[in-house]
């Protein structure tokens, strides 16, 4: 701030006019576009962190850009033209909706005010803007500055105290931000400016001071920073959730990667293979599952399915089905059978949810495969160079009614049959319906050439990936592939 000028010295030129015009200009455009772009954002999901927080920098800017044209008003102010006219009657720039309807009312110039308290004469000169922003009238007057601290909210007298004595003291400049408790009960934010003004013998014989109200600027920074803390913890909460999904699912699917054989030695072993494709449109983790045992009676159970929901309670929900389904499968009850159970399993979760699935229990002696499904897609049978999905027994999703009987059918295999389990996110989306298959099932029996040439279930997998993996999903995906031995 440069020094309060003495009273002999000629005052300042004012600003050239057409740099104010061109100033005020461009102050008004860049703030029809700042509002045009706080109006948009007025209409989005208040649930939305992230939108919340775009509104309260939109809100910042605007009283930034309120407050730069006060500035440019004042400056502005007494040149003879039709753009400060305008600008000192507040219809260029439209008060801000988080203002006060005292603050609405005082327009531009109206949240700036000066002061003089001086030392010698004990006179205070308070400017009327000054006494608005203070709630005080023509009769109460100004405030002495050993008065001034007592309309300061408690906690801020210290700091004016401090400021005021390293001006008047020190010979410092004030610059700084304290709360006023008026008689009408509202609480004011002020930013103080002053200095001191000295005497011919360089003391010092009043302080001058310009005090501004920035009440909504502030208000609109409190929010600015209270959406971006809440920003910081829902992203630090979902890193969060996401990572103990991630644990949570790798402790619970199986502990083989790549290629498995069951039964490991004997004829009828399967080759398998199985892989996990996440969703590029949702970073939480969905509630698939694919798995693959040998089980007590030499036979092999092959599962995939999904949950709806993403995150640790579709996470947790699914690991609780699949430690189920293989309890049951271990304890030797039936594909059908076992469909029912998790039904009724997910009729008395806590977390209600509904899910798809399929069991398929081989028997590597007689290559047959028991099956049964709940509103899942179909296993898909690749033989000779060419796919189908099998004809699925009636299943309707798990969780969905009460009391349903799910069927079971049986399928003889024979060496070197693929056969493909998916959920249902693996081909969603990717094609439309075509003679009664779901979208994508199409691409997937395109790939029977391929399965048809690959040595391993591995290689069959890596097709899929290659097809697939660049694909958009709207889910993360499971495939298991399994082939029979000779």
């Amino acid at each position: 701030m440069q020094p309060h000028p003495p009273a002999d010295r000629p005052a300042p030129q004012p600003p050239e006019r057409d740099a104010v015009d061109a100033l005020i200009n461009r102050t008004h455009r860049l703030r029809g576009d700042v509002d045009a772009v706080r109006r948009e954002t007025v209409l989005v999901d208040e649930d939305d962190p992230q939108l919340r927080w775009q509104r309260a920098l939109c809100d910042l800017a605007v009283h930034q850009l309120d407050d730069l044209g006060a500035h440019l008003g004042q400056l502005r102010q007494g040149l003879p033209s039709e753009a400060a006219d305008r600008f000192a009657a507040g219809a260029a720039l439209p008060p801000s909706r988080n203002a006060t309807a005292d603050e609405q009312a005082g327009s531009l110039i109206g949240r700036v005010g000066s002061a003089e308290w001086n030392l010698l004469t004990d006179e205070v000169s308070w400017s009327q803007e000054l006494l608005r922003i203070f709630g005080r009238t023509a009769e109460a007057g100004p405030l002495s500055l050993d008065d001034l601290p007592s309309v300061l909210v408690p906690e801020d007298q210290p700091l004016l105290t401090a400021l005021v004595t390293a001006c008047l003291v020190d010979g410092k400049p004030i610059d700084g931000e304290f709360r006023i408790l008026r008689t009408d009960g509202q609480t004011r934010t002020l930013h103080m400016m002053g200095e001191p003004v000295l005497d011919a013998d360089g003391c010092t014989a009043s302080m001058w001071a310009v005090l501004r109200d920035v009440s909504a600027l502030r208000r609109s920074q409190q929010v600015l920073d209270r959406t971006q803390d809440s920003l910081r913890r829902e992203q630090h909460i979902a890193r969060t959730e996401r990572r103990m999904a991630v644990e949570l699912r790798e402790a619970v699917l199986p502990p083989w990667r790549g290629s498995l054989t069951l039964p490991d030695q004997g004829p009828g072993s399967l080759d398998i293979a199985s892989h996990y494709l996440p969703s590029d449109s949702i970073a939480l983790i969905g509630g698939g599952w694919y798995d693959a045992m040998e089980l007590p009676d030499g036979r092999t159970l092959l599962t995939v399915g999904d949950l709806t929901g993403h995150g640790i309670q579709a996470t947790s929900s699914m690991a609780m089905i699949l430690g189920a389904l293989r309890g049951m499968a271990v304890a030797g009850i039936e594909p059908g059978a076992l469909m029912g159970h998790l039904n009724q399993l997910m009729e008395t979760s806590v977390q209600p949810a509904l899910g798809s699935a399929v069991c398929c229990r081989f028997d590597p002696a007689t290559r047959s495969l028991e099956w049964a499904q709940a509103g899942h897609p179909a296993p898909l049978l690749f033989r000779n160079g060419a796919g189908r999905p099998i004809p699925p027994p009636d299943g309707v999703l798990l969780g969905a009614a009460s009391g349903v009987a799910y069927e079971q059918d049986e399928v003889h295999l024979l060496p070197g049959d693929v056969l493909v389990l998916h959920t249902d996110g693996l081909a969603r989306g990717t094609g439309s319906p075509h003679n009664g298959l779901r979208p994508g099932t199409d691409t997937l029996l395109g790939l029977a050439p391929r399965f048809a040439e690959a040595r391993t279930a591995q290689e069959c997998v890596q097709a899929v990936v290659e097809e697939f993996g660049g694909a958009e999903r709207l889910d993360d995906a499971c495939v298991l592939i399994a082939r029979i031995g000779a």
